[in-house]
């Protein structure tokens, strides 16, 4: 049996600018706005990281969306025409709290299980 090939990269280096204020939204229904906007701040300024879809799944808790999730589908079609997508923002809690990029992590399993996703990672306070 042939082995699948690997997915090309299909990860941008930095977040779009518009990815802060969203996991700000996202923050501030889990925590203080003290707390989501130090949180928001410590991404900004986060390395980019690398870990494995499936792991991030398992690490939040989160169901894998299908590939007809429509924001699902849109990223995948991204991928498929040569678009990087933007790496996901995460908070490090029990458990993982995706902030930004569920649906990016969702797309990736689908591309690979195993594929490495691009994030940021800080800790909660």
């Amino acid at each position: 049996m042939a082995k699948k090939p690997k997915p090309r990269e299909h990860f941008k280096d930095e977040p779009e600018a518009h990815d802060f204020p969203a996991a700000a939204d996202f923050l501030r229904l889990l925590f203080s706005e003290e707390e989501a906007t130090a949180l928001v701040d410590a991404l900004r300024s986060a390395p980019t990281i690398r870990r494995k879809a499936k792991d991030l799944l398992r690490a939040s808790g989160l169901d894998l969306l299908p590939r007809e999730d429509p924001e699902v589908a849109k990223d995948l079609k991204r991928v498929a025409r040569g678009e990087a997508l933007s790496p996901v923002l995460l908070v490090r809690a029990p458990p993982l709290v995706v902030a930004d990029g569920y649906h990016r992590i969702c797309a990736s399993y689908h591309l690979d299980e195993s594929v490495e996703v691009s994030c940021r990672l800080v800790d909660a306070p």
